[in-house]
Formats: C-alpha cells, sequence, structure tokens
C-alpha cells in the first residue's frame, strides 16, 4: 500500500475511533485535556508505525491500546500508579471486548460516550462552550468545521476550546454520569450535540463523502440511550425520533459510487421502515407527554411528514409549512427561514419561496452557507431563469468544502442549457 494510501486510511480511522479513545482515556486520567492529548500521542505512533509494520486488524484497538499504555505512563508520571493499578490493569485487559449496550443500560448507562457527553457539558462551561468541545472530541470535527457549522470565525472556536479544557481542569469536574437535578441541567446542551453530531454525520462539511455513517450511528446510539434516561423528555424523545426518521433514509442519500442523491429523487422503497416506525413511535410519545411541542419534536413532525408520503408530490407541504411557522416562533434563524422558504415553494409556487430567498440573502449571516444559493438556483430553474440559476450552483459549488456535494451541484449547473 502506498504511503499516501496508508495516511488516509490512518486519517479515516482516526476520525472513526479518536471520540472512542478520548472518552475511554478520560475515565482514566480524569482529564479530558489530557485525554486528547494521549489520543493524540496514539495517532503519531500509527502514524510513524503502520507505514511500515502495516495497518493492524482491529486499527481501533491498536489505538486504544497504545494510548492507555500512555496512561499508565502519565498516571506513573504523577506518581499515581499505585492507586489505579488495579483499574488500569481490569480496563486494559478488557480493551479488545466488544461493548455490551444491555449491560450499560443495566448500569445505568455504563457509556464512556455519553459520560464525555454529560462532562464536556457541565455548567461550568458557557452554553458555546459545551457545544464546541463536545463537538471536537466525540464529534470528531475541526476546529474549521465546528467555526462553519455555526458561522463564527475559526480564531473564536479555537479560544473557546483552549478555554472549556482549562476550566473542566482547573474546577476539577469528575468525569462521570450526573444524576437527578444535575443531569437534567445538562440535558439541554447534551440533545444539541447529539443533534449536531448527526448532522454533520448526515451531510458531512468536509471530505469526499457526503455521509459518515459512523457518525450518525454514534448520534442515533446516544440519542436513544438518553431517551431511555429521560422518558418523561419530550425533547429528548423528540429528538430520538427525528435521528431515526432521518436516519431511515440514509442508504438512499447515496448512488453506488457515493455521488449524492437529493430528497427529491431519492427509491423511497430504501428508506427503512423500522426505523420509520420507531421514529413515529418515539414522536407519538413526545406529544403525548407536552401540547407544545419543542424544536426537535417539530423537526420529527416534518420528518413525518415526509416519511408517510408516497413521494415529494404526496407530502403535505401545508403542514410543513405550518410546523415552520410554529418552529420560528419558538427558536427564529435564518437556516429555519430558509428550509421554510423549500417548503412554501411546494405549497405556493416557486415564486412565493423566492421572495423569501431573496430576503434572506440580504442577511449577512448567510453569505458563505452553500445552501442559500443552492436553493434560490433551484428556484431560478423552476421560473425560468436559467442563466442565473447556473451562476447560483456554481456559487454554491465554490461555497461547499465536501467534494461529493460540490460534484452534485456542479453536476447541476452543467445540465442547464445554455442560450445559443
Amino acid at each position: 500500500m502506498a504511503a499516501s494510501d496508508i495516511h488516509d486510511t490512518i486519517s479515516t480511522v482516526w476520525r472513526i475511533e479518536s471520540a472512542r479513545v478520548i472518552a475511554g482515556l478520560a475515565r482514566i486520567v480524569r482529564d479530558i485535556g489530557v485525554a486528547e492529548d494521549l489520543a493524540h500521542d496514539a495517532l503519531i505512533a500509527a502514524l510513524e508505525q503502520w507505514p511500515d509494520a502495516g495497518i493492524p486488524r482491529n486499527p481501533g484497538a491498536w489505538l486504544m491500546g497504545v494510548a492507555k499504555h500512555r496512561a499508565i505512563d502519565h498516571l506513573r508520571r504523577g506518581q499515581l500508579l499505585e492507586r489505579k493499578h488495579d483499574e488500569l490493569a481490569y480496563e486494559i485487559d478488557a480493551a479488545s471486548a466488544p461493548p455490551d449496550l444491555d449491560a450499560a443500560l443495566d448500569d445505568d448507562v455504563g457509556d464512556d460516550m455519553l459520560r464525555l457527553i454529560f462532562t464536556a457539558c457541565h455548567p461550568v462551561l458557557s452554553a458555546e462552550a459545551r457545544v464546541a468541545l463536545t463537538l471536537r472530541l466525540v464529534g470528531g470535527l475541526t476546529t474549521d468545521e465546528i467555526a462553519r457549522a455555526y458561522l463564527v470565525p475559526e480564531a473564536t472556536i479555537a479560544q473557546r476550546l483552549v478555554r472549556a479544557k482549562r476550566t473542566l481542569a482547573t474546577k476539577k469536574v469528575p468525569f462521570e454520569l450526573p444524576r437527578g437535578n444535575d443531569r437534567g441541567a445538562r440535558l439541554a446542551s447534551v440533545l444539541e450535540v447529539i443533534y449536531l453530531i448527526f448532522n454533520e454525520g448526515y451531510s458531512a462539511t468536509t471530505g469526499s463523502s457526503w455521509l459518515r455513517f459512523d457518525l450518525c450511528e454514534d448520534a442515533l446510539r446516544l440519542a436513544r440511550v438518553v431517551a431511555a434516561l429521560a422518558p418523561n423528555e419530550p425533547e429528548a424523545l423528540g429528538l430520538s425520533a427525528l435521528l431515526e426518521i432521518q436516519a431511515s433514509r440514509l442508504h438512499a442519500r447515496t448512488g453506488p459510487s457515493g455521488e449524492a442523491i437529493l430528497l427529491g429523487d431519492q427509491n423511497r422503497a430504501l428508506w427503512d421502515r423500522l426505523l420509520i416506525q420507531r421514529g413515529l413511535t418515539a414522536l407519538g410519545a413526545a406529544e403525548r407527554i407536552s401540547a407544545t411541542r419543542g424544536p426537535y419534536t417539530l423537526q420529527a413532525a416534518i420528518a413525518a411528514c415526509h416519511a408517510r408520503a408516497a413521494s415529494v408530490d404526496d407530502t403535505d407541504w401545508h403542514r410543513i409549512v405550518a410546523l415552520y411557522d410554529e418552529m420560528l416562533a419558538i427558536a427564529p434563524s435564518p437556516v429555519v427561514e430558509l428550509n421554510r422558504a423549500v417548503a412554501v415553494s411546494r405549497a405556493s409556487g416557486p415564486q412565493a419561496g423566492l421572495d423569501i430567498v431573496d430576503r434572506l440573502a440580504r442577511d449577512s449571516a448567510l453569505d458563505r452557507y452553500h445552501l442559500l444559493p443552492g436553493v434560490r438556483a433551484d428556484l431560478l430553474v423552476k421560473i425560468g431563469r436559467l442563466d442565473e440559476a447556473r451562476e447560483e450552483f456554481e456559487r454554491a459549488a465554490a461555497l461547499t468544502r465536501n467534494d461529493a456535494e460540490r460534484a452534485l451541484l456542479l453536476q447541476r449547473a452543467e445540465a442547464i442549457p445554455r442560450r445559443s
């Protein structure tokens, strides 16, 4: 295997396994910042050794094993080895054992990833810092990817991450799953982080793949666990419902070569009906608990409209517009308005949607948001303004950093006939 291919493989393994490695180390060293440093030491070891020795049969276990030995060295230097010896020996012996989710649930969620999220969402941190830190540690997102997700400068996110890790260390925040009121106080941040991790997997910010199944699977699993922990919290159920329904479409979102396929072009026979049913059940439970729907429950209700429809034309777009109106009343944002514009275009015609998009185009918050010109291009095609549509597709392609999405946008631009 060529050195460049090995490095690409290491990069892929790291994106998949880094969160689990960091979470496992954090349970040992009780310091998220130190755990991240030790995990990166293991990554450096892989970069140094794998090009000559080859990719291990189980690269994730290799990284975890190296990282845990680094943790032993760290604890020895801190003269903590004797106190930790028995615990560490157990951890290393168990490194190759597959996770047992049922056992974890019996142990009140003995899950390192969930502990990592709840620790990173501790109230000593600002809401912005909690989300940034968890996306970095659990989602494996780079500083730049987090900045793009929040439409803020990269330097701002970098400062939040440094300060957050320093605060957790100086405040000696324990690496644990909180109980009672403490758990409830962190729930909103935890739900937001799980939601954002899933979104990054569902539409990857960068890279050659439009989807990151590993992130979607982690987020869906965590959403199910949190919903089980908080069965009377409608938004926990709402998030679980949303992710179940969205995950049902994953295998229809890409073609044989990994090319992106938009909702209107998807083969709905490929949608997973079991996941849809799980989502509808969770949505029903959320709506029975509270007549007032939160953002996740509303998004789940929108997703349910798509899931119940046999085609795009059969979709109840008027209901979707009403649900977006309800969402804007409690959680206004230009991105929600853009999504609403798409629904309006289906319910009331493309010009009605374009009027909304043109107004949003004057909002500087969406200057670098590639979906704005992408949506505008689609609407311009429908009303026959083809030259403008081509330019908007090309602008959207220039703004996105995902190769598969860029290829789709350029393909749509090239498909527009030119005037002779």
